[in-house]
């Protein structure tokens, strides 16, 4: 179950504004779809809240936060990536006005709560007018328009069944808070000689029905409203606006498209797509967040492969916590200067542990997922994703080239992967070049001596995580249309050359492939299942 932190201010259950209203309908729309919603205000939520909630998983969902403790906000901005801030008015500048400065610019003493809003994995605005500003000002990459408030079921229910008939007067309400500006309403009224009324603010349905009743709609806020759901309901309500330029709505290309109940059915449908919109921002890819993957990389006879192999693992869409470095000693590779690479962990050995060796380094990871490359592999700049997104659906050893067996003998064989961009994902028997697996897999690995420790370790985890864990091996889609998907992306360009283990000079090529038949028999023997039930 996914689970949010949901901080504000203030709940609809403590104040009835705007923004607590679209929160209270948000938060009953994750509770509903499953999701678990924990709700705090903002002067409750502190370090330890912070440490307990991190810890169990929770993201967090920021909504109002002016009583929102700085040490918090720091603590939440060392973990960006964990949280979005539903901004519902501009608490980046000290008097939340941007109306008060010429094309809405305040100078940058006016500004707060900056690096708050940079850190964050999404700023949420209410309409495309407000995202502008918020821009404008803090020069922000992360910030994204959701275009739409929100209304419940029985919020919309209300306005469909409210009376519309109208009289001739003008409808002012009567809001205490200065930047509603219902005084400039009334002046407006007064010299325009508009017979008005001078509403009090009243529960929901009584507001609505009272409003229904009026033929003109008069309101002149003072500062720039993020979205305005009154200005929308009196236009789902059929009255006439009479107002400035400083409602987020107005803003919309669909704000004159729809009026009466054309616009409620298109607030209505509307509503999944702002919903969808939070939780992709807040969890798009959080299974998969930077920090889940430790890479390790293997260098032998192609060291001049590895800062080109590196480049493209950190420009990965999501990138592992650290990247380790298996040197297998060769003399191509014992001049090599490795403090020169962008690495976190270089294991420079003294003797050449062939292929098994990485996968003993790979035990010391302490993440949930490793990523290993042989040395001629380059992944696409969405390999990882991919990895991450084909665990969801087809859980289990993932690579970037696969086999599926025909026969006993390994020569018999299909290929899959970025040899053959398969279009979906395909169970294979075993997979080479590159691998993508839970760590806690390797003891299945390293559960039974192999029968070489010289070839065949693509093979003996493939059919011993299938024995011992009932683990199937995968190829993720490699699509022929899009190769940032692809988990080697210069196989032919790098692989093809007299340093291959399999054209090696040193061990003839009778001798690896007969090495890989001794280790697909061994793995039939113990029961190995193959994808096409191969036996002996």
């Amino acid at each position: 179950m996914r689970k949010i932190v949901f901080i504000a201010d203030f709940f609809k259950k403590q104040v009835k504004g705007g923004a607590e209203i679209c929160d209270d309908v948000l938060i009953e729309i994750l509770k509903n779809k499953g999701y678990k919603v924990a709700t705090f205000n903002s002067k409750d939520f502190g370090i330890k809240h912070f440490d307990l909630y991190l810890k169990s998983g929770f993201n967090f969902i920021i909504s109002n936060f002016m009583l929102l403790s700085e040490q918090v906000k720091r603590r939440l901005e060392a973990v960006g990536h964990r949280y979005i801030i539903i901004e519902h008015d501009h608490k980046y500048i000290i008097n939340k006005n941007p109306a008060e400065f010429k094309n809405f610019l305040a100078p940058k003493e006016k500004l707060m709560n900056v690096s708050f809003y940079k850190a964050a994995k999404k700023v949420l605005c209410q309409s495309d007018k407000h995202k502008e500003v918020l821009v404008k000002n803090l020069n922000l990459n992360n910030a994204e328009s959701l275009g739409m408030s929100l209304w419940s079921d029985d919020q919309l229910k209300i306005l469909r069944s409210a009376n519309i008939s109208k009289n001739t007067k003008a409808f002012v309400m009567k809001d205490p808070n200065p930047i509603k500006g219902y005084h400039k309403a009334e002046d407006y009224c007064i010299q325009n000689k508009l017979d008005y009324d001078l509403v009090d603010k009243v529960p929901y349905e009584q507001f609505i029905n009272k409003l229904a009743q009026y033929e003109k709609f008069v309101f002149f806020p003072t500062s720039l409203e993020s979205f305005c759901r009154v200005v929308l309901e009196a236009r789902m309500l059929g009255c006439k606006l009479l107002t400035n330029s400083l409602n987020g709505c107005t803003h919309e290309e669909w704000f004159k498209k729809y009026k009466g109940n054309e616009l409620i059915n298109f607030v209505e449908a509307t509503r999944e797509q702002v919903v969808t919109t939070v939780l992709s921002s807040l969890f798009d890819n959080e299974e998969l967040k930077d920090g889940d993957i430790t890479v390790i990389l293997n260098c032998y006879r192609r060291p001049y492969n590895l800062k080109m192999q590196i480049e493209a693992i950190r420009e990965q869409s999501i990138k592992p916590v650290q990247i380790w470095l298996w040197v297998n000693h060769h003399e191509d590779n014992k001049d090599f200067d490795f403090s020169d690479l962008d690495v976190d962990r270089v294991f420079e050995n003294n003797f050449n542990w062939k292929f098994y060796g990485r996968f003993a380094a790979a035990l010391l990871a302490d993440t949930e997922f490793v990523a290993m490359y042989d040395d001629d592999t380059i992944p696409g700049s969405k390999w990882h994703e991919n990895c991450l997104q084909t665990m969801k659906t087809h859980e289990g050893i993932l690579g970037s080239a696969g086999v599926i067996l025909k026969g006993s003998r390994y020569v018999q064989h299909d290929r899959c992967g970025w040899p053959t961009k398969n279009e979906q994902i395909t169970p294979v028997d075993l997979v080479g070049h590159s691998w993508f697996f839970k760590r806690e897999w390797l003891r299945y690995l390293w559960q039974e001596k192999p029968v070489t420790w010289d070839n065949g370790e693509d093979i003996q985890f493939g059919f011993m995580a299938k024995i011992h864990g009932g683990i199937q091996t995968y190829c993720p889609p490699h699509p022929a249309n899009d190769k940032s998907m692809h988990g080697s992306i210069l196989g032919n360009e790098l692989g093809i050359d007299d340093k291959a283990t399999s054209t090696n000079k040193a061990v003839s090529h009778q001798q690896f492939f007969f090495e890989r038949d001794e280790c697909v028999q061994e793995g039939l023997k113990k029961g190995w299942q193959t994808v096409r039930g191969i036996k002996l």
